[in-house]
C-alpha cells in the first residue's frame, strides 16, 4: 500500500482479535497508523477513523531540509535522491519536526501530534522512534545535525543543518 503513490496516504488500520503487546508493535511498527484489538465499540472505530482521515496540515507537499527530503503527497523521504524506507509512524515524525524547525518538543507534545490519544504508546517510545529516524535519515546519527535532543527538554529539527 505505501509503495503505490496513489494509496500511500492512505491510511492502515489493522482491527484483530491480536491483542498482545507483540502484534500492536509489529503492527505498528510495518506501516500502521492505528491497531483496534476486538471488541471495540463503533463510536471508538468511527472516532479512530476520523482522526485518521482529517485533512493533512496546510503548507507545501515537500518539505526539504539541504538533501533532505519528505514528500507528503508520495509519502517519501530522500537524502541526497535516495528514497529512505521508513514506517508510517517516522515518516509522521519527521513530517510533524520538519513542519516546525527549531521548536523544542517535549514528549509528551510528540505523542500528542504523531500518536494522537492512543493509551498504549508511552513517553520512551518517542526515544525508540527517534534513533531510528536519526540511523535512517543521518549521514552520522551518533552526531545528528538534523534531529537534535535538548537534554532534560525533548527534541528540535534543525532545517540549517546537513
Amino acid at each position: 500500500v505505501r509503495a503505490d503513490a496513489q494509496l500511500a496516504n492512505t491510511p492502515v488500520i489493522f482491527l484483530t482479535a491480536l491483542g498482545g503487546e507483540t502484534d500492536r508493535v509489529i503492527g505498528l511498527e510495518i506501516g500502521g497508523n492505528d491497531y483496534i484489538v476486538k471488541p471495540f465499540s463503533v463510536r471508538e472505530l468511527v472516532a479512530r477513523v476520523k482522526i485518521h482521515l482529517q485533512a493533512r496540515p496546510s503548507g507545501s507537499d515537500v518539505l526539504r531540509a539541504g538533501p533532505l527530503e519528505l514528500n507528503t503527497s508520495r509519502f517519501t523521504v530522500k537524502r541526497d535522491g535516495e528514497l529512505l524506507a521508513v514506517t508510517a509512524t517516522e515518516f509522521r515524525l519527521l513530517e510533524h519536526l520538519m513542519r516546525h524547525p527549531g521548536q523544542v518538543f517535549r514528549r509528551d507534545r510528540l505523542l500528542d501530534a504523531v500518536w494522537g490519544d492512543r493509551r498504549d504508546v508511552r513517553e520512551r517510545t518517542v526515544d525508540a522512534y527517534i534513533v531510528r529516524l536519526r540511523n535512517k535519515i543521518e549521514i552520522d546519527p551518533a552526531r545528528p545535525k538534523w534531529i537534535r535532543s535538548r537534554r532534560g527538554v525533548g527534541y528540535t529539527f534543525e532545517a540549517e543543518s546537513g
